[in-house]
């Protein structure tokens, strides 16, 4: 199936030019992610079109940027279900992108994936701690790209359906372990495990976003505090003693390197 034969405008205005495929359009077809509104800011013009393409076959809509000039107000005005945001955009960067709308009330819930080359660890580690959900390196796998972006999709909705939710009955089950957050209770295989605090609160972090990427400096502001005087290496030391207390369940736990741990999904 070949890409829509109606191409994106060339760069080159101060304005944000948009393209959108929406369900029906040529390029978007049914299936399981028919509905959902994908925003992609992307300025190489054949890499917006092949995610256009693979995006429409999978059934999203896809709405195309070439800047970040204009994605603030379009964010506002289209409400994507997710956000698949380049870092390198001329004019506004990526990360400026993702700190404007993290920081607007209207925008802030919406899930961000980072299309990052593999040199900016640097900007990885800003962009995950502005609050994107996740990143994928350039280059990219489709599969692996549209797996990502459901799993963000999915923890988006889990995360929707917990605010509502008692909290003293907030219970993480993922396979034989279960985290109590209310009872600090921690079990593997209906067997208990004796945590330290520190550890239980890194676990139920990690654990409550399977499949998100959390840095080291995220890890220390969510478990310890903002203004507490503990290194990256003490965080590094945390999650080796944690996986040997959960045994088998302990390499769910999983190591990005130069950017932090993430639960596996």
């Amino acid at each position: 199936m070949a890409p829509s034969q109606a191409g994106p405008q060339r760069p080159g205005s101060a304005k944000a030019k948009s393209r959108s495929e929406d369900a029906g359009e040529p390029g978007a077809s049914s299936g399981s992610a028919t509905g959902r509104h994908i925003m992609v800011i992307e300025d190489e013009q054949d890499l917006q079109e092949l995610l256009q393409h693979n995006l429409g076959r999978e059934g999203y809509r896809v709405t195309s940027l070439e800047s970040g000039d204009g994605a603030l107000a379009r964010a506002k005005s289209t409400e994507p279900d997710l956000i698949l945001l380049d870092l390198m955009l001329p004019g506004l960067s990526g990360l400026e992108v993702c700190r404007n709308l993290k920081a607007d009330p209207a925008t802030a819930g919406l899930p961000i994936v980072m299309l990052t080359a593999k040199s900016e660890e640097a900007d990885i580690v800003t962009g995950l701690e502005l609050g994107a959900d996740d990143y994928v390196t350039k280059p990219f796998r489709p599969r692996e790209l549209e797996a990502r972006i459901r799993a963000v999709l999915r923890r988006a909705e889990t995360s929707a359906d917990r605010d509502g939710e008692d909290e003293d009955s907030e219970i993480i089950t993922i396979d034989q372990l279960v985290i109590d957050r209310q009872r600090y209770e921690v079990r593997v295989a209906d067997e208990p495990l004796e945590l330290t605090r520190t550890e239980f609160e890194l676990l139920a972090l990690l654990a409550g976003r399977p499949g998100r990427v959390f840095t080291r400096q995220q890890i220390i502001e969510k478990v310890h505090g903002p203004d507490t005087a503990v290194t990256d290496r003490s965080v590094d030391v945390m999650i080796v003693g944690l996986r040997r207390k959960l045994g088998s369940e302990g390499s769910r736990i999983e190591t990005i390197r130069g950017v932090g741990y993430r639960f596996r999904d």
